[in-house]
């Protein structure tokens, strides 16, 4: 997760991005400049309904996830984890999203709940679309499910809308912002129950994200 000049260097992953250093925190209505991820909560459809299983557009997949990233402290925040205890911290159902780190590689054990489909960035950021266009330009990763290479999306810079609470370590302040936001994606199906294995490499520029997650999901 990677976030832009008007807040901070937020690299991080999920491959997410994020090196947190951060400046004042902007009012609610200025532009978010740095990388990660989440949106403004919308409701989503029931997990198991057939609407559950279309992908989410660009600008509802970013913006839900730098709002989940963006919905925990410092102390709680998923991207912070390392161990993969916060896995379910802040997921709000319909869709089970994974964080990657502020920057260097974690190992984390995760349960996944059945019938939800899973989502999460190689590498991301949120910024001004020149930000975008920046980071894009060497944004590069991979994803590998119980061995099998998964392909990702690439979205440039997308408008996207992130609420946020204080003292969250991605924008420091809270309140709602509108921003743009880029990256490299995977939108899973739900997974079977059972276990798995999931690797998440991504990079964009010197920032670099590794994470590998062991993922159990509850047989329902």
């Amino acid at each position: 997760m990677h976030l832009g000049r008007s807040i901070a260097l937020l690299i991080g992953a999920s491959v997410l991005v994020s090196a947190c250093s951060t400046t004042s925190a902007p009012p609610a209505t200025d532009t978010i400049s740095s990388p990660a991820g989440a949106v403004t909560p919308s409701a989503l459809p029931a997990a198991g309904s057939p609407s559950a299983r279309a992908k989410l557009s660009a600008a509802d997949l970013q913006g839900r996830w730098w709002t989940w990233a963006a919905s925990s402290v410092s102390a709680s925040n998923p991207v912070s984890d390392q161990d993969g205890h916060l896995c379910a911290q802040g997921q709000v159902g319909g869709i089970w999203f994974l964080a990657g780190t502020f920057g260097g590689t974690v190992t984390r054990s995760c349960t996944v709940p059945a019938a939800v489909p899973v989502a999460f960035p190689l590498v991301n950021l949120v910024g001004e679309a020149g930000d975008c266009t920046a980071f894009m330009t060497s944004a590069q990763g991979s994803a590998v499910l119980d061995g099998q290479a998964l392909e990702a999306e690439r979205y440039e810079a997308t408008a996207v809308q992130v609420s946020a609470v204080d003292g969250n370590p991605l924008t420091q302040g809270g309140g709602r912002f509108r921003t743009q936001a880029c990256g490299l994606w995977v939108q899973l199906e739900p997974l079977a129950p059972g276990s798995h294995t999931l690797s998440i490499r991504g990079s964009s520029g010197s920032f670099a994200v590794s994470v590998d997650y062991k993922l159990q999901v509850s047989a329902g």
